[in-house]
């Protein structure tokens, strides 16, 4: 009997450890999506897909409650892909291994999908727990939210009937979200020439890992390493003195996790080997301090590499040492109308070196569309300065607090009740799809409510189990809670 079947509520968990068991990461959402389609179909419930694989699910209300305003409630089918360096696991054919400690539920070695798969499960267990009263009810389940919002891009109007969208894809139990930064990727592909091979050199693999990693949205404002940066700032300070050639340069598997391990091929002269070994572990020291609040794990390796690929040529090594050392990251400024929250970041997430190029793969978030502006003119800039080609890609608004929404209003209101003190309201420096769907519904009334869920997008991903349940009775008493139409 699997762990999760213990846990309450039990009909969310129980769909929980299936969706843990079919894999679903961005670009690989089908065979869930089927499963779905096929359990709502044994149920009586009405499906429906769009022309980007969108799943809508319709029940019928609660006898006495069909005079109530419909609902949507929302979650994303995939997850992202994230697993430690030393972990044997294929996100496309290997399912997910879900197991308890102590008051959390955590994956083996892997991101657990908890975003957004405890908000699917609980949308789902919905619909199929008969005891919980609702007025008419929609489910909307969205296609590849964490690799570009393709879902909630291609959502079309007239397609929902509800007046109500609850998004489920928040992460802290006791907060209600009421609005989002919106984001856009921005891409620099780096011409680079390589050269034979300087006679007498030694071959080395220098690996930054350790890290924690983590969303590059919610996680942003806590200064955590990012791997890229880190090796870039040693390489550029010792490239020249100790005379490095790169072979290989790479970090970061997604543009919206902030990358834990990266990874250079070198080669240098011999007589250099030493002296480098020594200097990074004297920068191992420095980020140790540096970082010591945030990063206990962070290391340093240099070790021998068989690889023979030709060098970059010394102008190459440099213009890319540099372009990656100057280009920004983090947070880029803290909004001056919501207190503590991020208005304005850059998360430089994948850097990749092929034959003849680098690819730098950035993500800007911003609360306002002039904070994502500037930073991609800072960006193209640097571009420019480099010798790149610099290209922004499939930018996505903010959701526009709205201080007199009724169903946030609903929400605090039910909280309150249920658990005798006051949510916090909140706007959140991550996407979240709400700013997306206002455009085909700009007259849907959207919350946003979880779980507590920390290091979402890395394996250290991990949900509290006792916070699922406050979120199951918030959900079920805020559907039963719902107005009538007016």
């Amino acid at each position: 009997m699997s762990e999760l079947s213990q846990l309450s509520p039990q009909p969310l968990w129980d769909i929980f450890a299936k969706i843990c068991s079919i894999p679903h990461p961005s670009y690989h959402e089908e065979a869930l999506a089927e499963h779905i389609l096929e359990w709502a179909k044994e149920k009586g419930i009405y499906t429906e897909r769009d022309q980007v694989g969108n799943i809508l699910l319709r029940k019928a209300a609660t006898a006495g409650m069909e005079n109530r305003k419909p609902v949507v409630l929302q979650a994303h089918l995939d997850m992202v892909p994230q697993k430690n360096n030393d972990t044997v696991h294929d996100f496309t054919t290997d399912p997910i291994q879900p197991y308890v400690d102590g008051e959390w539920l955590k994956a083996r070695g892997t991101t657990l999908g908890a975003d957004n798969g405890i908000g699917m499960a609980s949308a789902l267990a919905v619909l199929a727990d008969p005891s919980v009263e609702h007025g008419p009810l929609e489910v909307l389940l969205t296609m590849t939210e964490e690799a570009g919002m393709d879902g909630a891009f291609g959502l079309q109007p007239n397609w929902l009937q509800g007046e109500i969208l609850i998004n489920t894809d928040s992460e802290e139990e006791g907060e209600i979200y009421m609005g989002c930064a919106g984001g856009i990727d921005f891409i620099t592909r780096l011409p680079l020439v390589r050269e034979l091979p300087p006679a007498g050199y030694h071959t080395l693999k220098l690996t930054i890992k350790g890290l924690k990693g983590g969303h590059s949205g919610g996680d942003i404002h806590l200064g955590l390493g990012n791997a890229n940066k880190l090796l870039a700032r040693f390489l550029f300070e010792q490239a020249k003195a100790l005379d490095i050639r790169i072979l290989d340069l790479n970090g970061g598997t997604l543009r919206n996790a902030i990358p834990r391990e990266a990874f250079a091929t070198l080669s240098l002269p011999a007589a250099n080997v030493e002296q480098l070994k020594a200097l990074s572990q004297d920068y191992l020291a420095v980020l140790k301090n540096e970082l010591s609040a945030v990063e206990k794990n962070v290391t340093v390796l240099v070790e021998a590499s068989d690889s023979n690929e030709h060098p970059l040529t010394q102008d190459s090594r440099d213009r890319l040492l540099a372009l990656l050392n100057a280009t920004p990251n983090g947070v880029i400024r803290m909004s001056d109308e919501v207190k503590g929250v991020v208005e304005t970041s850059l998360n430089l997430g994948v850097v990749t070196m092929e034959d003849d190029h680098a690819e730098i793969i950035c993500l800007i978030r911003s609360l306002i569309d002039s904070g994502k502006d500037a930073v991609v003119g800072t960006l193209t800039a640097l571009g420019q300065l480099a010798g790149a080609k610099t290209s922004p890609k499939g930018g996505y608004p903010g959701w526009q607090p709205d201080a007199h929404s009724p169903v946030m209003a609903l929400v605090r209101e039910t909280y309150q009740k249920l658990f005798n003190k006051t949510p916090n309201i909140m706007v959140i420096h991550a996407g979240l799809e709400c700013g997306l769907f206002k455009k085909p519904y700009p007259d849907m009334d959207m919350v946003s409510i979880g779980p507590t869920i920390t290091g979402p997008h890395s394996p250290d991903e991990q949900v509290h189990i006792g916070s699922v349940d406050l979120y199951w009775k918030l959900l079920t008493a805020l559907l039963k809670a719902i107005p009538p139409r007016a």
